[in-house]
């Protein structure tokens, strides 16, 4: 594992034991799912979201931080159900709604649709969840997934406004196209090093497997140019970057995907042996990351950085600006 470290993140304030973010954690969790209201069904909530919605949330009184995950391209916000239970186990309130169900090449209107939901979080997220927990809009984290995580960085960058501010920015296996020079539509990668204009802290998790065809007949899921390498590449200060070997694009999904594409994430890109290590892992960074930078504990970013907390994945790079 290589470690490039720009600096280092202090390792005085870091506590004597750092809670293992990749187990479960103490948390009873509750997974809801929530419908938009329509001119044709009409919502039982008094402020219906504009799109539908899968949370994962604390059961226990509470007030939580939360964290916006955005879907990969034509998948499902259900296939992240273990994911996001994971995260929620660790005290924060994950919300991912369904940006589409069939799309084009361009991803304007997710990046609008993302911006609505944002918008909506203040008028009507209270009465989804259980009763005494409340949601901490202040401590709010923005993350997305393959051309999700393209959307999360877009609308981070303000190509879609939003009443409220964004405080951490998480890409997990980010593409923004097909390949360096066949960008899909708006593109986000400029190739200028450093350039992206963020107010916030970011983190790109990439796969190792990613950038391999399946088969010839295939493109890789992840293409060299255009993917976790080259989002990092343009990030600023604070920033961090963990590369997975040997797992691949869609490896942090749930076990069982089911339908024609949920038997299609097995079957198009470079997997791994199996998903559950990579979804621990990918739920144990945006853990680790979300406490260091939405609530000033950096105890387990830092274990995990300095190789003190054992990673259920192989670490192929490790790099921190800070």
């Amino acid at each position: 594992m290589a470690s490039h470290l720009t600096g280092v993140m202090s390792s005085s304030t870091c506590s004597t034991t750092a809670t293992n973010v990749f187990e479960i954690g103490k948390h009873i969790t509750v997974l809801l799912r929530a419908e938009p209201g329509t001119c044709t069904t009409k919502s039982s909530l008094p402020v219906p979201p504009p799109l539908q919605l899968l949370i994962a949330t604390p059961s226990e009184a509470g007030e939580f931080p939360l964290l916006l995950l955005l879907h990969g391209y034509l998948l499902y916000n259900s296939f992240y159900s273990q994911l996001i239970q994971h995260i929620a186990s660790h005290g924060f309130i994950v919300l991912a709604p369904q940006l589409y169900t069939v799309a084009g090449p361009d991803s304007s209107e997710e990046i609008k649709s993302a911006a609505a939901v944002t918008n909506w979080l203040s008028k009507g997220l209270h009465d989804l969840l259980p009763p005494h927990v409340r949601p901490n809009l202040s401590k709010l984290g923005l993350a997305g997934h393959s051309r999700g995580g393209k959307t999360a960085f877009a609308l981070a960058l303000r190509k879609a406004s939003t009443s409220l501010k964004f405080s951490a920015l998480i890409g997990i296996d980010p593409v923004d196209g097909m390949d360096k020079g066949k960008q899909t539509p708006p593109p986000v990668l400029t190739y200028v090093p450093h350039s992206f204009d963020l107010d916030m802290a970011v983190m790109v998790i990439g796969s190792g497997l990613g950038e391999v065809k399946r088969n010839p007949l295939f493109p890789p899921c992840a293409p060299k140019g255009v993917n976790h390498e080259d989002f990092f590449k343009e990030c600023r200060e604070p920033a961090c970057y963990f590369l997975a070997k040997d797992y691949g694009h869609l490896d942090m999904l749930d076990d069982e995907t089911n339908g024609i594409r949920g038997k299609a994430t097995h079957c198009l890109c470079k997997n791994g042996k199996s998903r559950e290590p990579m979804r621990r892992f990918v739920g144990g960074i945006v853990i680790a990351f979300m406490k260091a930078y939405l609530e000033g504990d950096n105890s387990s970013l830092i274990s995990i950085r300095d190789g003190h907390a054992t990673a259920p994945v192989e670490l192929q790079n490790v790099e921190f600006l800070v």
